[in-house]
């Protein structure tokens, strides 16, 4: 298939596909006069890269675990490949860390908001 028919078929722009490509992340083959052709398993493909996309996963990532990635009917899971659990803890503190900063400015930012006489009743 065509970009613009693997671009209907999962709702991915074909400017994303083209990105995807240039990160090596979808190989298609070049035709005669140089188009992409696509074979029916990369709709797969980009299910599994948009998943990871939507995960929080960079494209290096996705890059170095794609072949982790499992579609069912219904969803896309990771196999743990080796160093792929470590990598997703490190996603998961670094996300644990940004909400607890978010957490404190959200304080910060209703402590702003607290009239003086109440704030000194609050101290």
């Amino acid at each position: 298939m065509l970009i613009g028919e693997l671009a209907d078929r999962t709702g991915v722009s074909a400017r994303a596909l083209r990105h995807y490509e240039v990160r090596e992340l979808l190989v298609p083959v070049r035709d005669s006069n140089g188009s992409r052709r696509y074979g029916e398993s990369a709709v797969g493909v980009v299910q599994q890269i948009q998943a990871m996309v939507a995960a929080g996963l960079g494209t290096e990532m996705i890059r170095r675990y794609l072949d982790c990635a499992r579609t069912d009917d219904h969803h896309t899971t990771l196999d743990m490949c080796p160093d792929l659990s470590a990598e997703l803890d490190r996603i998961a503190a670094r996300l644990d860390r940004q909400q607890a900063a978010a957490a404190a400015t959200r304080q910060r930012l209703t402590t702003l908001r607290i009239p003086a006489t109440a704030a000194n009743d609050v101290l």
